[in-house]
């Protein structure tokens, strides 16, 4: 506590630390109202935390697959294709909560915005997962050899389309690393004070949203493990001309 406000008197960006800090670690915490029917701020609230944590576990596995992603190319297209829907639904139920409060619903403004650092680091973790998920279907529909092609070029740099995959990745690492530790802790208290969000108005239609999730994921996953052949074979040709 004392560290807190020790930050908070070295002006206003070490207020900005100070509230991100207080609000990761539960020392500040914001009432989400509850409302009939759908849930309002707290509904959303669980929408948002339950996404995220589907989103923390699929991304952990995901980046356990680059450890040898070309002996399981299709374990990482399939995770990547998993990821897809949340990652939409949370961009979503984020951004609904934003129109809300900056259209002035009364419920919305009365739970607040989160820490101005975790505002400012949110559209990057926005663009730099969707650009990463985005970038990583078009790798798989163009195959190994057109995904080679020069997307910008100049004589001292040229970049094709698994640069940008990769450029798009090194910005979600960063970013969404800094997004987690400010709200893992939230996520995992909203979450576990209701539990399955039965204590929340409009759980069927959050369940609903999840199911929905789930098997768009599953669908997306196997349409484009069934379109990476060119991918495996193509690893398997660099592995077995290596070899030789």
């Amino acid at each position: 506590m004392q560290a807190l406000n020790d930050l908070r008197r070295r002006g206003p960006v070490g207020d900005m630390v100070a509230d991100a800090v207080a609000e990761a670690v539960g020392r500040e915490r914001r009432v989400d109202p509850v409302l009939p029917r759908t849930g309002g701020p707290a509904g959303n609230a669980l929408l948002t935390a339950w996404t995220a944590l589907v989103l923390l576990g699929g991304s952990v596995a995901e980046l356990l697959t680059l450890f040898n992603v070309r002996g399981v190319i299709s374990w990482h297209v399939a995770v990547g294709a998993l990821l897809v829907p949340p990652a939409v639904m949370k961009t979503a139920s984020t951004g609904w909560r934003i129109v809300r409060y900056y259209f002035g619903d009364a419920e919305y403004r009365q739970a607040g915005p989160p820490p101005t650092l975790l505002r400012l680091l949110g559209p990057l973790v926005i663009i730099s997962t969707l650009g990463l998920l985005a970038s990583g279907v078009l790798l798989v529909l163009l195959g190994p050899l057109r995904s080679h092609q020069i997307v910008f070029g100049i004589p001292a740099f040229r970049l094709d389309w698994i640069g940008v995959h990769q450029g798009f990745f090194a910005v979600w690492v960063i970013a969404t690393g800094l997004h987690v530790l400010g709200r893992i802790v939230p996520a995992l208290r909203i979450t576990l004070a209701s539990p399955g969000g039965t204590g929340v108005p409009g759980a069927w239609s959050r369940w609903l949203l999840m199911g929905t999730m789930v098997v768009s994921g599953v669908a997306l996953a196997v349409a484009l493990v069934h379109a990476d052949g060119s991918w495996i074979g193509f690893h398997r040709f660099e592995f077995e001309h290596t070899s030789d």
